[in-house]
Parts: structure tokens; C-alpha cells; sequence
């Protein structure tokens, strides 16, 4: 699903730098007994590793970077995992669920005025948590001042609210930070192999 939550977890991919393979997943077949049996929630991320198959973009996220601690996407240290996993757990518990409210708003109500405003209310609060974003990037390129697996998580949403045209101004750290994204390699990879580019 070119640009979904996945692109975070391809984006680590290219950093990691190891072979790996990428397999689109129309949404129609999300709810098929095929997919269901890798995710009984129906939804992306999948990550299938050997034998290992793993469900939710932050565990996967996790575990590519403690599999392949040579790209250094985790930091050694007890405090900055800690860091890393506060961040992390910020943008998927707090910053993609808004995002739910905008994306997911028909499975709220079926009147089109509440879907209207339960999209309005997700988008009110993408822009208050982004501006928490904004502060945390106050002199960082990175949001936890270290590239980490925060980072493409950060990118994707940030791409979702560019591409919803949410007015975001006033939010240089932020911009700053996602002009940085676009211009890397494995994020220009990745943007090109999902046909985003």
C-alpha cells in the first residue's frame, strides 16, 4: 500500500542495507483468508522473516533495528532505547492514531457531517501533537538527536499530512527535518520502488 504506514519499515530496509523483498498488498485483499492468516487484524505492515511472521510498524520497527544493530538505529544505551521507544510509541500511539480519525472516519459513524467532524477533530490534533514534534526537533536533525527507527515513522505521517494539504506552518523544525528525509538515498529509494516518485 504505496505510502502507508509500510513505507516507515521500508525506509529502515534501504538503511539497513541487507536484501530484503517487498510484496503489494491491494486493499481488497487485506480481509482475504491469505492475508488474514499472516494478520488477523487485516492491516499493513507484515513483516515475514523465516519463520518469524510479525504484525504493528513499531515491533517490526524494533526488531529490524535489534537484528541489524550495525546500522545503529537503536542507541546502546538504557536512556536513549528509552528515548527511542517514547518517540516511537508517540508517533504510533498518538500522531498515526489522529490520522486514523481523518483515514478511518466512515468506521465511526455513517452520517456525513459526524464523519466530517471526527476528520476535522484527527487533523486538530495531527497539528498539536506535530507541534510537539517541532519543539523535540528544536536544533536536531534526528528526533531523538540520533538517526533512529523514529525517523521514517516521522517521515510517513509527516507525508500524510502534506499530501491531506494540513496547514502545518509555523513548523520550521518540522519542515526542516522532512525536506532532510526527501533528499536521502534510502528514502528516495524506497519513494521509487512504492511508486511514489
Amino acid at each position: 500500500m504505496p505510502g502507508a504506514c509500510p513505507l516507515a519499515t521500508h525506509i529502515v530496509l534501504e538503511w539497513i542495507g541487507q536484501p530484503y523483498e517487498i510484496q503489494a498488498v491491494p486493499r481488497d485483499e487485506l480481509k482475504q483468508p491469505a492475508f488474514l492468516a499472516l494478520n488477523p487484524v487485516g492491516s499493513v505492515p507484515v513483516l515475514v522473516d523465516g519463520g518469524l511472521v510479525l504484525t504493528q510498524s513499531a515491533a517490526i520497527l524494533e526488531y529490524l533495528a535489534e537484528k541489524h544493530p550495525q546500522a545503529k538505529l537503536m542507541p546502546e544505551g538504557l536512556s536513549g532505547r528509552a528515548d527511542t521507544r517514547r518517540w516511537l510509541g508517540f508517533i504510533n500511539a498518538d500522531l498515526h492514531k489522529a490520522f486514523g480519525l481523518v483515514f478511518g472516519k466512515g468506521a465511526f459513524s455513517s452520517d456525513a457531517a459526524c464523519q466530517e467532524q471526527i476528520a476535522a477533530g484527527g487533523i486538530a490534533k495531527a497539528v498539536q501533537l506535530f507541534g510537539i514534534i517541532d519543539e523535540q526537533l528544536e536544533g536536531k536533525e534526528w528526533v531523538t538527536g540520533e538517526r533512529s527507527i523514529v525517523d521514517p515513522y516521522l517521515y510517513t505521517v509527516t507525508s500524510w499530512a502534506h499530501k491531506l494539504k494540513i496547514d502545518l506552518s509555523g513548523q520550521q523544525n518540522l519542515q526542516a527535518f522532512y525536506d532532510r528525509m526527501n533528499a536521502d538515498p534510502g528514502v528516495q529509494a524506497a519513494l521509487k520502488a512504492q511508486g511514489l516518485q
